[in-house]
């Protein structure tokens, strides 16, 4: 057996078979390169579901981390430390926010969104007890926590784990009219992703986000954004719903404010907001800890330069009239997205998105499939563009062969 081989059994024979990766074992990566343990080099296009926006081993990054493994890792909140109070400054600043209230993961993010919307209509909009409702959009990915997946649509990531948490009210992405419908009075909170990425990098109807807004404002309802994968640079600003000149009442981040170096998730909001929890309602041991802080403070930091914003914008550009030039010839049916973040769908004729994804790992390039016949492609924002167009050009091999 290979190197890769033995590894993989080992994984498959001492793992739970919750995932289902592509048969690749990395060892090693920088940039938009990975190199595996046959010293194979792999283009990822990937970037880790838009958590290694800034590459792999990014050195700030690197280097703001090893500057902390030095100092100070975790305290728990059980005590304040020197790197919580300007990471928390800083964040909130570049929401345009005043509050944040750190996590670790993106779904504990969701979580805490969904409790702070939950206890805000009880304290402050005055919903009875126990009756609050949380309206979502069909085809969401937030997460895979009981709650979460209790108002999840697909069948993959619920069946099997109920009974389902109550309080959510489920409507199609994109349609105004059905989500002003099931608004009530016990309505505390829209929870949505502006772009929905597991779903094939769906974007919605030009208007629709600037309707939610204005739909929750009208009836004093919370507009809460999921830009764990949308956002941070990601399509080209520092969050998806700039695209449309919509800012939320709360945000929920993840993935890159890690810097795909550790965890690191947030709900960022007004001080109104999550003003309503009180010492010993909610928290998290790892939640917002001095490593945490170092690093995600360096992120935002690159944040505020704008370069990333543009280099995705860019590239984003370059990448979408690429993907374009696909579609018509058979095989690829439509192509969605935007900045550097794209949904292929292939033709069923030609393979499902697991085989069209497993030919390009046997050209040395990295994706990953969802839904049947369709590809996503986010690569780092780092990348360049020889880099991508190589990228492009065995993906066109690989379609045409």
């Amino acid at each position: 057996m290979s190197t890769t081989e033995t590894a993989i059994a080992s994984a498959e024979a001492h793992s739970a078979h919750n995932y289902h990766p592509l048969p690749v074992v990395v060892a090693s990566a920088e940039g938009a390169w990975m190199t595996d343990v046959e010293g194979r080099r792999y283009l990822d296009l990937l970037a880790g579901y838009s958590a290694l926006n800034f590459g792999h081993g990014n050195r700030r990054l690197i280097d703001a981390a090893k500057a902390q493994l030095d100092r100070v890792t975790l305290t728990s909140r059980a005590f304040h430390h020197d790197r919580f109070a300007d990471f928390c400054t800083e964040l909130a600043a570049l929401c345009g926010m005043e509050t944040v209230l750190p996590m670790n993961t993106g779904a504990e993010a969701v979580e805490t969104a969904v409790k702070t919307a939950r206890k805000w209509g009880y304290r402050v909009k005055g919903v009875p007890d126990g009756m609050a409702k949380i309206i979502v959009a069909s085809d969401n990915f937030h997460g895979r926590t009981t709650t979460i997946v209790s108002f999840s649509t697909d069948p993959e990531a619920r069946a099997d784990f109920g009974p389902y948490t109550p309080g959510f009210e489920i409507v199609p992405y994109g349609d105004l009219t059905a989500m002003r419908e099931a608004m009530t009075e016990n309505t505390v909170a829209v929870l949505i992703e502006p772009i929905q990425g597991e779903a094939g990098v769906l974007v919605p109807p030009a208007g629709y986000l600037p309707g939610v807004r204005e739909l929750t404002r009208e009836r004093n309802v919370l507009f809460i954004a999921d830009e764990i994968q949308s956002g941070l640079g990601r399509t080209g600003k520092t969050f998806a719903l700039d695209h449309e000149g919509v800012v939320p009442d709360m945000y929920v981040l993840g993935k890159a404010l890690g810097g795909g170096v550790v965890p690191v998730s947030a709900v960022v909001s007004s001080a109104a907001v999550l003003g309503v929890f009180r010492p010993g309602e909610h928290g998290s041991t790892f939640g917002g800890n001095p490593l945490a802080c170092a690093v995600a403070l360096e992120v935002i930091a690159m944040l505020r330069t704008g370069e990333y914003q543009q280099r995705a914008a860019e590239l984003g550009d370059h990448l979408h009239r690429e993907l374009g030039l696909l579609t018509g010839g058979g095989a690829v049916e439509s192509v969605r997205g935007r900045g550097l973040w794209a949904g292929v769908d292939i033709a069923p004729a030609l393979g499902t998105g697991r085989e069209i994804s497993e030919k390009l790992m046997e050209q040395g390039v990295l994706v990953k499939d969802t839904h049947g016949s369709t590809i996503r492609i986010a690569p780092p924002l780092v990348i360049g563009k020889e880099d991508l167009d190589w990228g492009l050009d065995r993906l066109r091999a690989v379609l045409s062969a």
